[in-house]
């Protein structure tokens, strides 16, 4: 059964304006402009099945101007995912529904990416696209073959992570990417003339894109323009699709109040006069209910082959263990002997070099470990032997070069690991994490497993000075739900919070690393992986008569173990604990933690950071040694001098106590 464009169309914009109103909250301006664009690509462009969520070669689409999130539900409603039901799009934004405010990929299959942050969908799209070539190189276009689409409005071509994401995505010549661009020219302020004047098109064309503008309430240039896209132009894609906020709204179309929050009735009235909708609030049609359904199945066949191929590959196991990422049987048996190869070399290292040696052992192993760094490989350590650039020449290297732009990189990792078939990991300072955090954050939201590896991680980088030493950083990232922080505090704990990390599937992972070297605080092996319980004793103390706690991360370590030497000499006996991640210590039962705490003793956590977060493990009555304060330019044995984090002041802190 067929219906004409503008009913299909106008079931988008009914069911959008029904929702919004109906929940008093929510951005309907969105929906009711993109909706032409929208249903052709859903129901003659995109590759995907409603049955299927899940469908490794499916494209995907992002909706990157997350707050019109009715486009989207919409879409999946209409086009048959068991996801969304007319029951949920009733009761948009509201709690338990899967019709949240803002697209969230935990709740809705069907939704690829949690946006709403603006910038960051186009963001991650450019992570899919790179997946969906490496993926390609690898296993060939009989089992991948697709395209990523994105629907970004001018807040989001206004975040300054856009610039980051275009300019990669250009220089990458990600063909396979296609960014519909909601030209409306309004934002909730008034017309973008107030803050912006950037011609859009010769900006996407300056980065290596290819540009078109088209009528975005025209379904024929709409599908000239899509047709044009599928064209192998050898660059991305920008179609810029000139539409009319709050489409058919009778007093606000076309401005700043078109964007957001229940029009009212009257105005609601006027739209389904205008675009002729008689219907009653959330009724569609049967002729237009089933030639959408019809559209939403019309790929099924499609899937199909693509299974039948799937199932006659011979490459078939390689694919699923990618798709599924799962890691090697043998992982720990390498970590291990990593780990003995480090004890018997007993060498002085920093941890970042020591991240760079487990690396090489684990990329050798794992071919889903992408890497990459932020225009800082040399001092980040990612790069491996079995890593080579990942380019337009090579789309099956291993290693992508992102450049100076951290927040991008995270973004597009985020992007990858959605993807499937990668496990992303990249490098920078710890201080900019500030540069990459809203990424990052989005990753933990999602529950990605994305590594991101943060070297230079206290003053101990020394004289860069305190723009570039991290004080907070170690606090804020902890606070953050679902991050795993790890700080190891030689070569042994790097390769066994790398195991942690790559072991964790359900968020991101940090690994905080030095840029000083230091000494080798593990002298025996053991095949045991100590820090997967977040923290353990390191040192026991000698003597029965055991005093206090020492408890120290990272770098402090070996000043915890110098003061625990310094306090037996005076015939205090202290042990010494290292806690390379308080999330897994946390998660552990509480038996154990007393067990390593000591109990009641008194405590006195060494940390080259702010308190903040320690008093959970030491109490408002134990001692610390760290950073009150930014840090200070000098070589860095100056710094810890100067700024008081030294065995004697670990030492004078336990005395105070015991």
């Amino acid at each position: 059964m067929s219906a004409a464009h503008k009913d299909m169309a106008n079931a988008i914009r009914a069911l959008s304006m029904d929702a919004v109103e109906q929940a008093k909250s929510g951005h309907v301006g969105l929906p009711l402009g993109m909706a032409d664009v929208a249903t052709v690509l859903w129901t003659e462009v995109l590759k995907h099945d409603p049955a299927a969520p899940d469908w490794a070669d499916r494209d995907r689409f992002v909706l990157s101007a997350g707050h019109g999130s009715m486009l989207i539900y919409s879409l999946l409603h209409l086009t048959g995912y068991d996801s969304v039901s007319r029951d949920d799009i009733r009761n948009f934004r509201q709690l338990g529904r899967s019709t949240p405010g803002h697209p969230e990929n935990f709740v809705t299959p069907g939704v690829e990416t949690t946006t709403g942050p603006l910038g960051q969908g186009i963001a991650t799209a450019v992570g899919m696209a790179i997946a969906e070539r490496h993926m390609n190189a690898r296993f060939g276009d009989e089992l991948v073959d697709h395209k990523t689409y994105v629907v970004a409005g001018d807040g989001c071509l206004m975040e300054g992570v856009s610039q980051e994401a275009i300019t990669l995505a250009g220089h990458m010549k990600l063909s396979r990417l296609i960014v519909l661009f909601d030209d409306n020219a309004v934002t909730i302020d008034g017309g973008t003339e107030l803050a912006d004047s950037t011609d859009q098109c010769a900006r996407f064309a300056a980065s290596g894109w290819a540009t078109r503008a088209i009528d975005g309430h025209d379904p024929d240039a709409i599908r000239d323009a899509l047709n044009w896209a599928q064209e192998d132009h050898g660059k991305p894609v920008m179609i810029a699709c000139k539409t009319r906020i709050g489409y058919g709204a009778p007093t606000i179309e076309g401005t700043g109040k078109a964007h957001g929050g229940p029009y009212g009735a009257e105005e609601i009235a006027g739209i389904r006069e205008n675009i002729g909708w008689p219907h009653a609030p959330f009724e569609i049609p049967a002729d237009i209910e089933t030639a959408w359904r019809e559209a939403g199945a019309s790929k099924t066949s499609e899937h199909q082959a693509w299974a039948d191929r799937l199932s006659s590959s011979p490459s078939k196991t390689e694919f699923e263990t990618a798709i599924a990422g799962r890691l090697p049987a043998d992982l720990s048996h390498i970590v291990a002997a990593h780990k003995k190869s480090v004890v018997d070399g007993g060498e002085d290292k920093a941890t970042r070099q020591w991240s760079g040696a487990a690396l090489e052992a684990l990329t050798g192993a794992i071919p889903e470990m992408i890497g990459g760094s932020a225009d800082l490989t040399g001092s980040n350590n990612t790069k491996t032997s079995h890593t080579e650039p990942l380019t337009p020449a090579n789309w099956g290297g291993r290693y992508v070069h992102y450049g100076v732009r951290e927040h991008g990189m995270a973004a597009a990792m985020n992007g990858m690991a959605l993807h499937g078939g990668i496990i992303p990991y990249s490098g920078t300072f710890l201080v900019f994490a500030d540069y990459s955090r809203p990424a990052i954050r989005l990753g933990a939201l999602m529950g990605e497993r994305v590594i991101h590896v943060m070297t230079h991680d206290s003053i101990g980088l020394g004289e860069d000075g305190p723009t570039h030493q991290p004080v907070e950083h170690v606090a804020s990232l902890r606070a953050m739900p679902n991050m795993t922080l790890f700080r190891p505090c030689d070569g042994v704990e790097a390769a066994e919070c790398w195991e942690l990390a790559l072991r964790n599937e359900t968020g991101p992972s940090t690994l905080a690393l030095t840029r000083q070297k230091l000494a080798t605080a593990r002298k025996s092996h053991t095949d045991e992986n100590l820090s997967a319980k977040g923290g353990y004793v390191l040192s026991p103390a000698t003597g029965a008569d055991e005093q206090a706690v020492l408890i120290a991360t990272g770098s402090e370590v070996e000043i915890a173990m110098a003061a625990q030497a310094a306090l037996e000499a005076d015939g205090i006996a202290v042990r010494v604990v290292s806690m390379p991640c308080m999330e897994l210590f946390e998660a552990q039962p509480e038996a154990y933690q007393i067990e390593v705490l000591g109990g009641d003793l008194p405590k006195v956590a060494i940390e080259a950071g702010v308190r903040f977060g320690w008093d959970r493990w030491i109490g408002a009555d134990g001692g610390f040694v760290g950073m009150s304060s930014f840090g200070a330019s000098a070589p860095y044995k100056n710094l810890y001098q100067h700024f008081g984090i030294t065995a004697e002041a670990a030492a004078d802190a336990v005395r105070k106590l015991v």
